[in-house]
């Protein structure tokens, strides 16, 4: 058990470089091996046991089994510590369980006489050059394990430490306040202009809400997972008075019964399988896993104790009512992630409450899921940070700095959820070479950047998810698509809360339209995804399918030039093939009702700064946001061509020359309309046009991954 605790957890000390060392608290027995390797750390005072002492040049190992004091320490080398991601980097997500949560956590109860301390999971790191500080403030359970799903994720972006409150402990919730407080004032007098992260579940939501009420001028992040504010209009007030006139026989039930209230074992089970897998193996997967978690269920009971159960009810009523009374100064960065099937809280209309008494509060809900949420499948709490602009290494979130690509395990999901789609539209890449030759795939698009793609925006955007699926999947490249800024705004906000699309665009790196986040972009080489019809062409009228409509000025021409990125043109048909526009804006505005809202929400979104090319005349000011009325078709499929790039490296000419800037920018702009009118003709051709065929020919065909198209 001894190698388990060592492979997962590492308490006090985390083995990395000599470049990151996290501030643990002192006098804490170590679990692991006497071959395991750490580094120094410092200590805090904790309920009077310890004073913040310099660093130690070398830091003994105390082995569990003997006691034996083994020397360090093996470092790592500096390139371990890296400055970003790559798209499609592994998050882990899925390699840890439930079942690793209640196996180390029998180990880590064992009376040790310490305090409440901090430790660094062994699976989280070494994060990013400039990661900010997460601490995760646990619930009832008090382990600190909370995060085993998400450990490895957010310990490539977060320096990560877990608060650990022994069973027996029995600190009082103002203490345990002043805590978490200190070590909060710590590592801001130590990182000023860096926010500090405070992940609360359930019981540690309420910590976090009472720290930041108290720091009001320190920039933190709350994080709060089903916050027990709530605990006053909970079903467990009635728990008090039967588990203390129950048995202490009685009490090996309690765990069992607890575990069904507090989050869905089906959830906890699913988390390590793969749904694409036969249904036979999926099936006998998840006995397997549930068999596996009612075996340990049992050590519930050694985790939360009686007298400990009802010492944590207690200290629940103290927290809800403490920390509810002091929402008013709170003036963090706060997101509450709140589940539907929430048997011990009511957590939906909590974070509704929230959101309506804390000044800076988003929500989202998760409709399935229980309590426990964060040890539940499909839930990734850096994907949900990510997807609401959350991340930040600064004072401010900056959308190309703290951008981090999606993951594999994001990109398999975002696979999964659209694959339908991907089948139904069934997208032909096709790409121009440097001798002018049409090529199946997109290997005539570079892959040193920065390249800009400028293109023709179909309706409503359909293009974009085959487009960047396919990039991903075939060159490893992440597409920065310039979007508009109302996707960015709390106007675009779910009624329900609920994760959306526009949390799907932020994740795969949507970018404000500004232009200084154009620079950005380009000068960190990136692959950005320009449409200079913008919501113009993409919420187009009847009869302007396929009509370029672009402004007059070149307005990317000369950014492009001046730092020598390629341009690659391309067009892209397919929209009239899978539905019909049958009302568009003109036809809406006429509507009394309807018209009326269409107007009235432009206009909040024109006070707000939400609108964009506003100085412009002719037809591409005319930007009004809408819904447009569409009737479906049995689809066809979507066609691409990418045309001949056209490098600028060298071309500062088209920088101080207006008028060669101008005429590349036709160039441009005449390359997309051939494009697209190159594929309108060949589509003619293609024997596989309809998703009917495309579906006879998967069915029959050995090799289905790419169904034939016209000749090229």
């Amino acid at each position: 058990m001894v190698s388990l605790l060592q492979k997962f957890w590492a308490v006090p000390r985390f083995a990395l470089s000599s470049d990151y060392k996290p501030q643990c608290i002192a006098r804490i027995t170590c679990l692991a091996s006497r071959d395991s390797t750490f580094l120094p750390s410092d200590s805090v005072i904790v309920n009077g046991v310890s004073s913040i002492e310099e660093k130690e040049k070398s830091s003994p190992i105390v082995d569990v089994e003997n006691g034996h004091l083994a020397s360090t320490i093996k470092e790592k080398s500096k390139e371990d510590i890296r400055n970003k991601l790559e798209p499609l980097w592994d998050d882990g997500y899925g390699t840890q369980t439930v079942k690793d949560y209640l196996e180390i956590g029998a180990e880590i109860i064992k009376p040790d006489g310490g305090p409440p301390r901090w430790f660094t999971p062994l699976s989280a790191g070494p994060p990013l050059e400039d990661s900010p500080l997460l601490l995760f403030l646990p619930g009832m359970d008090g382990t600190g394990m909370g995060l085993v799903l998400h450990e490895k994720a957010l310990g490539k972006v977060f320096q990560v430490w877990c608060l650990h409150i022994p069973v027996y402990d029995r600190t009082p919730f103002d203490e345990l306040v002043k805590f978490v407080e200190r070590t909060v004032r710590m590592k801001h007098a130590s990182s000023p202009n860096k926010p500090i992260y405070l992940v609360g579940d359930s019981f540690g939501g309420c910590l976090a809400l009472a720290v930041a009420a108290h720091n009001p001028k320190i920039d933190l992040v709350l994080i709060l997972a089903n916050p027990a504010t709530s605990f006053g209009r909970s079903q467990l007030q009635p728990l008090l008075p039967l588990l203390e006139s129950l048995p202490d026989e009685f009490h090996v039930t309690v765990p069992y019964l607890l575990s069904f209230i507090m989050g869905d074992p089906m959830k906890m089970a699913m988390v390590n399988i793969d749904s694409a897998l036969p249904p036979g193996q999926i099936i006998q997967l998840l006995s397997d896993n549930l068999t596996g978690l009612l075996a340990h269920l049992s050590g519930l009971a050694d985790i939360i104790p009686k007298e400990t159960l009802l010492w944590k009810l207690k200290l629940l009523r103290s927290a809800s009512s403490y920390s509810n009374s002091r929402l008013h100064a709170v003036k963090a960065e706060v997101l509450v992630v709140a589940s539907g099937k929430d048997n011990m809280l009511p957590s939906g209309d909590e974070a509704q409450r929230l959101a309506n008494s804390l000044r800076n509060c988003l929500v989202r809900y998760f409709k399935d899921n229980g309590h426990t949420i964060l040890l539940e499948d499909g839930i990734n709490l850096l994907s949900i940070i990510k997807a609401t602009s959350k991340y930040r290494r600064s004072k401010r979130h900056d959308c190309v700095i703290d951008f981090l690509p999606p993951s594999a395990s994001e990109f398999k999901n975002a696979l999964k959820d659209n694959r339908w789609y991907l089948n139904f539209t069934g997208p032909v890449m096709l790409s121009t070479m440097e001798n002018g030759k049409i090529v199946r795939g997109l290997a005539g698009v570079p892959c040193e950047g920065p390249v800009l793609l400028v293109g023709y925006h179909m309706l409503m955007g359909v293009e974009l998810v085959p487009l960047v699926s396919e990039y991903l999947s075939q060159r490893k490249i992440l597409l920065r698509g310039i979007a508009h800024p109302t996707l960015f705004n709390q106007l675009v906000e779910n009624q329900s809360n609920e994760s959306s699309f526009i949390d799907v665009l932020r994740l795969y790196g949507a970018t404000p339209v500004s232009a200084s986040n154009f620079f950005k972009l380009l000068a960190t080489k990136s692959h950005v995804l320009l449409y200079p019809g913008g919501a113009r062409e993409a919420l187009h009228r009847k009869g302007e399918e396929y009509k370029v409509i672009w402004p007059d000025q070149p307005e990317f021409i000369r950014m492009a030039a001046r730092f020598g990125a390629t341009i690659v043109p391309f067009g892209v048909v397919g929209e009239d093939d899978i539905a019909q526009l049958v009302l568009d804006y003109d036809d809406l505005k006429s509507i009394p009702v309807l018209g009326d809202r269409i107007r009235r929400d432009n206009e909040q979104a024109s006070r707000r700064g939400l609108t964009v090319r506003s100085d412009l005349d002719g037809e591409i000011a005319n930007q009004a946001l809408y819904l447009p009325g569409l009737l479906p078709k049995i689809p066809g499929r979507f066609y691409y061509l990418f045309g001949k790039p056209i490098h600028t490296k060298g071309r500062k000419d088209l920088v101080k020359d207006r008028e060669k800037a101008r005429k590349l920018y036709l160039q441009v702009k005449s390359e997309v309309q051939n494009n697209m009118n190159y594929l309108l003709k060949k589509r003619e051709e293609d024997p596989y046009r309809s998703v009917i065929d495309r579906t006879a020919y998967k069915a029959f065909s050995a090799t289905s991954d790419d169904v034939p198209t016209f000749d090229y």
